[in-house]
């Protein structure tokens, strides 16, 4: 009798993002980000390890507040405190917004977990594209 083995799944899930090429010229969205739900706790730290070194320590992120599940109003994320904010204005509802003192800020479109991978694909393309 053989056994037939199992491929083995990650125990950490790839990261849905895509970010805009660097130039020198500010950009309204930075990159998008497709994550799994809307737990703010259980995706932002995966998030925040797999943006670039370049930008710096993450201190401080604005999210919709409509939006995202319970926003305590700071987080632990590898050993460094990070302030969460909420943000309740409908002129943004699918961004966040990163900041890193002395480095800047990165505003992300924020795909909804809930979209297809046929529609958030291109959604992610257009957002990480060097057109504007």
């Amino acid at each position: 009798m053989t056994t037939a083995l199992q491929p083995q799944l990650p125990s950490h899930p790839v990261l849905r993002l895509r970010l805009a090429p660097r130039s020198g010229m500010p950009r309204s969205i930075d990159g998008a980000w497709w994550p799994r739900s809307y737990d703010l706790l259980a995706e932002l730290p995966s998030l925040i390890a797999g943006l670039p070194r370049a930008w710096g320590q993450i201190a401080s992120v604005t999210v919709n507040g409509a939006v995202w599940s319970a926003v305590p109003g700071r987080m632990l994320v590898f050993n460094q405190v990070v302030r969460l904010h909420r943000a309740l204005t409908a002129s943004a509802p699918h961004t966040i917004v990163l900041l890193a003192p002395g480095r800047g800020r990165w505003d992300l479109m924020v795909v909804p977990p809930e979209t297809a991978e046929g529609a958030a694909e291109p959604l992610m393309a257009a957002a990480a594209s060097d057109q504007e």
